[in-house]
């Protein structure tokens, strides 16, 4: 995979949820295991000659652990996944990456086989080692770290030969930093056995990837999105029967030939059980479903929900795809550069066969030769077997050799993330295997033409940690990396994988360097599956600390500084004019798009270089951010954070599951929190309900005392609430809307009330047989029971006996109590009374907050029960628990992989936003977009600076209009005569943020008083501002005589 070359053409942009990951949570849980020591234990490895050395470990699923990673893979493919037995070849940069991310997602055991020696040049990327390695064996002295990242991984080293009968304990071999002649021998005993094999290698800034799954491999589930589902408005009988979709499923995605099966309908019930039918979607969206003909009548609900269906994949051994390689590229101009790429690994190959040795950094002989290897191949071959009709790109493979002696960190986390992604397509068989090849290069880091090449002295090996990056880019580029001072904000998942790199690369590894790491969290246990640094010990603690010290063990030079303060408008006294004088850059791997453009804004006022990167599951894209050389940063995404719904839809007329997610969520907050904070609040302050509270809080209060007469005080009053509050939520104020509105209701203009985006509601019947009936009312109990310091039961046996003995409340005994309209209508004097002596007395209640991360509290299951139990009455496919639990939750799935393969490519941006002559050159730098579930990867060189102009001004988003101080100080009057004087602007109007500093409408006498103020006393008198310790520039806005409405200029940065 390399570059599209064409400047600012990217592809279609992956649509991004309200919050993305910058690590970037199920029923209830046994307690965690603890973490295990390292200890000798039994071989988890099919072979005569394994070290011992094994960490046991319960095998049941952690799905706290797993939460995030859970939504990407699901349940069924995470518990293939801890079954998974994996061979792992090759402990250098590369081989660390991929054991890294195949322990931390929860592969079942991994075995590491490398007996080769520590040298100095490993320790650019691999993180394992340590100088105290260096002449040890590559896998035995990774061991230990490698086994600590998951204690529910067992992981042993081989120390003996690849052998056949080796092969045959494993599901997935992975080879990586082996000659061409081992990689033939074991993939061809791979093949034969059925073995998933795979080959992985990074050689300077050039990746290569082979994936020999078999013939015949069947992939489960082909794709990462969940199986579309829409709400059924019809379906006529006939041959065929047309399907028409509710409203709101009307920019469906259902394609011809789609199979799907039904549930929940009434009337054509005969839809519900029978076997998965394709569809024919037609010009108006409906869909063709089959002959319905001899069905019973469609009366109304139901789901339609498509049939994932598996795919069948073939793949050549690699003899065979050597010379006939089918490879993966983001477009077909791509894939000449593959094939030369690919025929320079064979030329590489065939020079250490001959030499003994890998080219020499940046000697040109060398380099010539592997050129000459590359000419004297036989033609690549077509499938059909012809050859390919194409020139060897001779100067690509010559640049190819010259930088291929290197070890870089950013390219073994971007090709190590793709392949421990394809050992998870091997043992879990979701999503499709890559076909067969992949190369990925980021040779645009190096000079271009023009520029002094790297020469061989400068590249040769000093005996240092950074020999595998100084054999790419020299001495000379390694000090610059040492004396800078970077600003990481986020140490989240990806921040976690960034800081790992910037302690592989020394960035600010000097004594003028360093790296500022800023983040207000603490870790959580969810955290270990993705966030590289952090332990099961630090849970709790600062990550920012956590962290900044796990950086310094990976490298003891880093100079790092952590900060637990958030980078937004309240810090703006800490992150100042100083703090950003002494940052030469900021990378942001954060989680929202308000903090992602509030540290883009500080970027564009501080004129700081901006790398960036976000996930979702298994996309992922890197984006870089020059002042005056590229665009500048703008979201991705459309929709706002923060959906909202009309309350009466929330209330009486949903229509989707997130309606009814919301009602549910609502009624945890105001039964649970909400009031209890106000009795609470009555009781400290002894005032009257009636007095200080409104219609309808009362109400609330009303139902949160329920079908009971005093507090509870027992676990079977809590069941007997919870009950009360099932039979009034979805029976008897479902029976109230009717009596309003009836189902045969008619308007003025002849339409049904319930027609169109008003789905008419049914009430239920309470059956404690029902699981998420009785889980409702085991919720809600045990809820209620908290909140007034009860004890709770999870003794599911005994609840249903008890539900079995306890009378449902009727209609006549809810009325009695509630108004007949729960939202507007008052209560009465006497039960508003009833509720002061009630809520006046006893114990302060507990205000509950909802928290997604703990599955043993009923928080989710509540939630979750009540909407699906609302989706029942109005006729909406329920959500599941965990899709409850990740809508409400706003969880964004996560997964190791894609947070490596994004810290990476954000890594390879950094080599040139530091190493790249000035002016820095547009075209060296890359956007990228990633999908590993589908294959996908994309680098584009951004845009240039938006011009704009107003008269014979010109200006982007990096400029500013500077004002140079004066002594003494300039007055508001100088001010307006300097802008028109230096820009040839007459100001209409300047402000300070949003305090008016002066305005051409004001009366002269008015500008009589204001001219004459120096701009700061003037600043201080309208805003009241005081400048900050250190501050350098006061920001000022104006709009001036001439200008459109689209006209936005630059600040004015008024020097102080």
């Amino acid at each position: 995979m390399s570059q599209e070359e064409s400047c600012g053409q990217q592809p279609p942009l992956l649509r991004w949820p309200p919050c993305l990951a910058a690590a970037g949570h199920w029923p209830l849980l046994p307690p965690p295991p603890t973490e295990t020591p390292f200890v000798g234990a039994a071989a988890c490895c099919p072979a005569p000659r394994l070290r011992m050395d094994v960490l046991e470990t319960s095998k049941s699923l952690d799905e706290e652990l797993y939460s995030r990673q859970l939504y990407v893979l699901g349940l069924p493919a995470m518990q293939r996944l801890q079954e998974a037995k994996v061979l792992l070849s090759g402990l250098r940069g590369l081989g660390a990456e991929v054991a890294k991310n195949l322990v931390l997602m929860g592969v079942g055991s991994l075995t590491l086989h490398d007996p080769h020696p520590t040298c100095w040049s490993d320790l650019a990327a691999q993180f394992f080692l340590s100088e105290q390695d260096l002449g040890k064996s590559r896998a035995e002295a990774s061991l230990e770290l490698v086994a600590k990242l998951n204690g529910a991984v067992r992981v042993c080293v081989h120390t003996g030969d690849i052998t056949e009968d080796l092969l045959l304990g494993f599901q997935v071999v992975v080879l990586t930093a082996s000659d061409l002649e081992e990689q033939l021998k074991v993939g061809t005993l791979c093949h034969k056995h059925g073995v998933c094999f795979l080959v992985a290698d990074t050689q300077g800034l050039v990746g290569q990837l082979f994936c020999d799954f078999g013939e015949n491999f069947t992939v489960q589930d082909p794709t990462e999105a969940e199986p579309l589902t829409a709400a059924i408005q019809h379906i006529s009988q006939g041959s065929p029967g047309t399907l028409t979709l509710r409203k709101e499923a009307e920019n469906h995605q259902f394609q011809d030939g789609d199979l799907v099966t039904f549930s929940g309908i009434e009337g054509m019930v005969e839809l519900n059980s029978c076997a998965p039918r394709p569809i024919r979607v037609q010009e108006d969206g409906t869909l063709e479903i089959g002959d319905t003909t001899n069905f019973s009548c469609y009366w109304r609900g139901g789901v339609v929900t498509e049939v994932k269906r598996p795919k069948t994949v073939n793949h050549k051994p690699l003899d065979a795809a050597l010379l006939q390689p089918r490879v993966v590229t983001p477009s077909a101009q791509e894939v000449h550069r593959a094939h030369c790429l690919h025929q320079a690994f064979r030329a590489l190959h065939t020079f250490q066969h001959l030499t003994g040795h890998p080219p020499k950094p940046w000697d040109p002989a060398d380099a010539d030769r592997v050129v000459r290897l590359a000419q004297d191949l036989a033609p690549l071959r077509r499938t059909d077997g012809e050859p390919f009709e194409e020139p060897l790109d001779e100067a690509l493979v010559r640049t190819f050799a010259l930088s291929s002696a290197g070890d870089l960190s950013p390219m073994a986390a971007m090709l190590g993330a793709v392949a421990a992604q394809e050992v998870l397509k091997a043992v879990c068989r979701k999503f499709m295997p890559l076909d067969q090849w992949l190369y990925f290069d980021a040779l645009e880091c190096l000079p271009e033409d023009g520029e002094a090449l790297p020469n061989p002295e400068d590249c040769s090996p000093r005996g240092c940690r950074y020999d595998g990056q100084i054999a790419v880019f020299g001495a000379g580029f390694q000090e610059k990396l040492s004396g800078q001072h970077y600003l990481l904000v986020g140490a989240g998942a990806i921040g976690c994988e960034l800081l790992k790199g910037f302690a592989l690369v020394g960035l600010g590894a000097g004594r003028s360097g360093g790296v500022t790491v800023a983040d207000m969290d603490h870790v959580e246990r969810s955290n270990l599956s993705r966030q590289f640094l952090f332990r099961l010990q630090d849970v709790y603690r600062p990550k920012a600390e956590v962290a900044a010290e796990a950086t310094h063990r990976l490298n003891s030079d880093l100079q790092m500084t952590p900060l637990t303060y958030p980078l937004d408008p309240t810090t703006e006294y800490l992150y100042g004019d100083n703090f950003f004088s002494r940052v030469d850059g900021v990378v942001a791997a954060l989680d929202t798009f308000e903090a992602r453009h509030y540290v883009a804004t500080r970027c564009i006022h501080y004129l700081k270089p901006l790398l960036e990167a976000g996930t979702q599951g298994t996309q992922g894209s890197a984006s870089v951010f020059i002042p005056h050389v590229t665009e500048g940063y703008s979201t991705l995404a459309t929709a706002s954070e923060d959906i909202s719904y009309p309350v009466c839809t929330v209330r009486h007329f949903p229509t989707k599951v997130e309606h009814t997610l919301q009602w549910a969520q609502d009624e945890f907050e105001g039964l649970f929190h909400l009031s209890a904070e106000t009795i609470n609040r009555h009781q400290r302050t002894l005032t009257s309900l009636a007095d200080t509270e409104g219609p309808q809080m009362l109400t609330l209060l009303q139902v949160v005392l329920g079908v009971l007469r005093e507090r509870p005080q027992t676990w079977q009053d809590c069941v007997v609430w919870a009950l009360g509050q099932w039979q009034l939520c979805f029976h008897y104020s479902i029976k109230q809307l009717l009596r309003r509105f009836p189902p045969d209701k008619v308007l003025k203009d002849g339409r049904f009330f319930w027609s169109g985006s008003k789905l008419c509601p049914q009430p239920l019947e309470f059956d404690s047989s029902q699981d998420v009936h009785f889980l409702y009312v085991l919720a809600a109990a045990n809820l209620y029971a908290q909140m007034h310091g009860l004890p709770g039961s999870r003794d599911q046996p005994a609840l249903r006996e008890m539900l079995k003995l306890l009378p449902l409340p009727d209609s006549q005994h809810l009325a009695s109590i509630f108004p007949s309209d729960l939202v507007s209508a008052e209560l009465g004097p006497e039960q508003v009374q009833r509720l002061h002596e009630v809520w006046s007395v006893g114990p302060p209640l507990q205000p509950l907050r909802f928290e997604k991360d703990d599955d043993s509290n009923f928080h989710v299951d509540f939630v979750a029960a009540a909407a699906s139990l609302r989706a029942q009455n109005y006729g909406i496919p329920p959500a599941s628990r965990a899709q409850s639990k990740q809508i409400v939750g706003q969880i964004i799935p996560a997964i190791a992989t894609t947070t490596a393969a994004v810290a990476g490519l954000v890594g390879l941006e950094l080599y040139k936003v530091v190493g790249k002559p000035r002016p820095l050159p547009l075209r060296a730098f890359r956007h990228s977009r990633l999908h590993l579930a589908e294959n996908y990867f994309s680098r584009w060189i951004p845009g240039a600076p938006d011009v704009k102009t107003f008269q014979d001004l010109k200006w982007t988003c990096w400029d500013r209009w500077k004002v140079p101080a004066e002594q003494p100080e300039r007055t508001l009057k100088s001010l307006l005569a300097y802008l028109q004087e230096q820009y040839g602007l007459k100001v209409k109007m300047l402000l300070q943020d949003t305090a008016l500093l002066y305005s051409v409408r004001w009366s002269s006498e008015k500008q009589a008083q204001r001219l004459p103020l120096r701009v700061t006393e003037l600043v201080w008198q309208v805003a009241g501002w005081v400048p900050e310790p250190g501050q350098r520039v006061l920001v000022l806005e104006l709009s001036c005589e001439g200008e459109d409405d689209n006209t936005a200029f630059p600040p004015v940065h008024y020097e102080l």
